[in-house]
């Protein structure tokens, strides 16, 4: 039986299964977004965010786990080195899922899973110029 077990089957075997999420999650830290359906985003969020989890820790031992559970040599650098330096501060949270609709051929709700990352501050020196412009011709009357 399979109570209290919240992991979707999609109609594949479990390595097929975990073998899809792998890849789903690989492609998310290479690409920060990824097109998929709703019930994989949704499982693909829960792996996601248990790695970055993980990740945080830093140390050896944790990008070992990482590597043991992507595709990849490089994702596992991308994810130490610029993921993970954008969620800092955050308790949780790091991805995002956007709905796109359905699609056209079998009706299947669709979405973007992406990373959320820290609001980047606007920059001063643009905004300043535009201030200072009405001080200057004050000044010159």
């Amino acid at each position: 039986m399979r109570h209290q077990r919240v992991q979707k089957k999609f109609g594949r075997s479990m390595e097929h299964r975990k073998a899809l999420m792998k890849s789903l999650v690989t492609n998310l830290i290479l690409a920060e977004s990824i097109k998929t359906t709703l019930p994989k985003a949704k499982q693909a969020r829960k792996d996601a965010e248990r790695i970055v989890t993980v990740a945080r820790k830093g140390g050896l031992a944790a990008r070992r786990l990482a590597a043991s559970r992507l595709q990849q040599p490089k994702s596992v650098k991308k994810l130490f080195d610029k993921i993970v330096p954008q969620m800092e501060g955050r308790n949780g949270g790091y991805t995002r899922i956007v709905k796109l609709g359905t699609r056209k051929g079998d009706g299947a709700d669709m979405c973007i899973l992406q990373w959320v990352t820290a609001p980047e501050a606007a920059e001063p020196a643009a905004e300043t110029p535009a201030a200072e412009a009405p001080k200057a011709e004050e000044a010159a009357k």
